[in-house]
Parts: C-alpha cells; sequence; structure tokens
C-alpha cells in the first residue's frame, strides 16, 4: 500500500505576505498532505467530517479553527458530514514571515509560543472561534498594510486565547523521509489512502 503524503506547493509567492481563500463545498477531497507555510483553518457547518494532524484523528463539530504549523501533515475528510454547505476559510503565511528576531521581542511572546506548539497542530476553543470567526471571514476584504495588520491583530487574540489543545502527540518533520513510528501515524495514513 501507497503511504505517501502529498507535498503541496501554495499559490503564495515569495512577495506576498500571505494568501486567503475562502470557499463554499459539499465535500472535502484534498488529500493528506503538508507544506512549508504556516496554516490556519476555520470550517464551519462541517459536523461529523474528520480533522486528520500529524498523528491525531478526530471528528469535528459545526465550528473549527486549526492552526497548522510548516511541514506538519494534514487533512479534512468528509466522513460523516452530510452538509452541502461547508465553509472553509484557509489563511497560509510564509514560515520567515516574523523572523525569529522579532518574534523574541516581549510584545510578542505570546505569538512565538503559539507558533512553536503549532508544529504539534492547535485547536481553538469554541469561545476564540466564536469571538475571532467574523474577524476571518472579512479578512480577504481588507488590502494591503491594513489585511496584515489585521493578520497580525487576528494572530495575537489567538495566541492569548484560553482552552487552546494541541492535537498530534509529536510535532512532525515530513521534510524528512516518511516514518511511521507511532500505530496512531499508520492509522492515520491508512485511512487517508483507503478513503
Amino acid at each position: 500500500m501507497n503511504k505517501s503524503i502529498v507535498r503541496e506547493i501554495t499559490p503564495l509567492t515569495q512577495n506576498d505576505c500571505f494568501t486567503i481563500f475562502s470557499r463554499v463545498k459539499k465535500e472535502f477531497n484534498f488529500p493528506l498532505h503538508y507544506h512549508d507555510e504556516y496554516e490556519l483553518n476555520l470550517i464551519i457547518n462541517a459536523k461529523g467530517a474528520r480533522r486528520i494532524v500529524g498523528d491525531h484523528i478526530d471528528q469535528i463539530d459545526d465550528l473549527e479553527l486549526v492552526l497548522v504549523g510548516p511541514n506538519l501533515s494534514h487533512a479534512w475528510c468528509t466522513h460523516n458530514c452530510k452538509s452541502g454547505d461547508i465553509k472553509e476559510v484557509t489563511i497560509q503565511w510564509h514560515k520567515d514571515l516574523f523572523d525569529d528576531k522579532f518574534l523574541r521581542r516581549n510584545q510578542l511572546s505570546f505569538i512565538r509560543k503559539m507558533f512553536e506548539i503549532s508544529s504539534k497542530g492547535i485547536l481553538f476553543s469554541k469561545e476564540a472561534i466564536k469571538s475571532i470567526y467574523p474577524r476571518i471571514e472579512t479578512l480577504n476584504q481588507k488590502s494591503g498594510f491594513d489585511s496584515v495588520m489585521a493578520l497580525i491583530n487576528i494572530l495575537h487574540d489567538l495566541s492569548i486565547s484560553r482552552n487552546l489543545r494541541t492535537l498530534s502527540e509529536t510535532g512532525f518533520n515530513t521534510d524528512l523521509p516518511t516514518n511511521y513510528n507511532s500505530r496512531r501515524s499508520e492509522k492515520a495514513y491508512e485511512y487517508m489512502n483507503k478513503n
């Protein structure tokens, strides 16, 4: 059985700070994948879908916000989702958008910590999602400097939110040859390949 993970080349160019996609769909059909960029996924109205992040697999509720760090494998699968009206907003930004020297400043310590733990994937609480998702949904209406400042504000507010949860037991580095060191990882890859 082929257990490869797709390496996605995102449409984010070197000249852009971030990219955002907002779409309504009937199903999830993108395979298990990874990329060099950070990714924030807001998913609305997909109760019963399945989330795979690193070695983590779980069924999601009707409101979902996950931050995936660089090179962490991830996918959402339709699974038991019956909705024909799934809304997905994906924001991707370069891993070096905020350089280490900048993130080491006191005022950015919470964002730095959030980025560090995103190597395992972060699921935000319903309370945090409800307070932030209108700003995520309208981010693509902003442009230029205003859009970058809005993204930084969103990231800051997420970084100080309560009850965030890491998803994968270990951080994954998919730059290396794929190696299955846990049964949970094996199970996730088997599921993706079958479905």
